[in-house]
């Protein structure tokens, strides 16, 4: 089962990304490091393989 938005977004905010809102479908989630990341679609949408990627990467770097 792939993975959806909402779940991204949890992983997001665990990880100290904040929801700064967006249009429409459009969340943008700032760290407070600076790094910005923009996630689009419905919550209950499964998440585009670039999405997850790119989600990955800033945890990544975030935690270190």
């Amino acid at each position: 089962m792939p993975r959806k938005i909402r779940e991204l977004i949890k992983e997001l905010k665990r990880a100290g990304f904040v929801n700064r809102g967006g249009k429409g479908s459009h969340r943008n989630f700032k760290h407070k490091d600076g790094r910005i990341l923009t996630i689009s679609g419905k919550l209950g949408a499964d998440a585009k393989p670039y999405q997850k990627k790119i989600a990955k990467e800033k945890i990544e770097k975030s935690t270190k």
